[in-house]
């Protein structure tokens, strides 16, 4: 089948999307990590006397509870976010390195949101049976259920900030 001539975009112009759209990714990778990071770095840094891991559990504190019953512990302190939060941001960060060996970086066109919605079912029924008292979660199904999360929205993020970073581009060379 043979595609519309509207939808035809030249050689020197998809490499330079391509380009782009691994410079998008690899800022987005790095960004994430870092954010992973500080999330590790928290409970080290309360060991030593370097004067961080207060502000960076203050940071981690408005968006996430910190109950160190519900927290991955790293030594005797607990990470700055819950187990299930942690997954979700170390998914995020495992999604994003994955992304590229399973999916072109430069494919803007999103999975159907069913996945994404899908993503959700395991934290809903891990959180369900504990409210009504059927099993109590562990460290092990928060952090589970939180990186089939985390994976999941890499899947959605990559691509939309390809776009966004493309739209800039295009935008910038329109003005030229």
């Amino acid at each position: 089948m043979t595609e519309p001539a509207e939808s035809y975009i030249p050689n020197d112009i998809s490499r330079h999307f391509r380009a782009r759209a691994f410079w998008a990714w690899g800022v987005t990778l790095a960004v994430v990590f870092v954010w992973v990071g500080l999330i590790v770095l928290a409970p080290a840094a309360r060991d030593n006397t370097w004067g961080i891991a207060s502000p960076l559990y203050t940071f981690f504190s408005y968006i996430c509870h910190q109950l160190p019953e519900r927290s991955l512990h790293l030594g005797e302190n607990p990470m700055a976010v819950c187990s299930r939060c942690f997954g979700v941001y170390f998914g995020l960060l495992v999604g994003l390195l994955i992304y590229p060996l399973w999916r072109r970086i430069d494919d803007i066109e999103p999975l159907p949101r069913v996945w994404l919605f899908l993503s959700l079912v395991p934290i809903g029924i891990d959180w369900s049976l504990t409210v009504f008292g059927i099993w109590e979660n562990t460290h092990a199904s928060r952090f589970v259920t939180g990186l089939i999360l985390g994976i999941a929205c890499a899947t959605y993020i990559v691509p939309a900030i390809v776009e966004i970073r493309r739209n800039l581009s295009l935008r910038r060379r329109s003005a030229a």
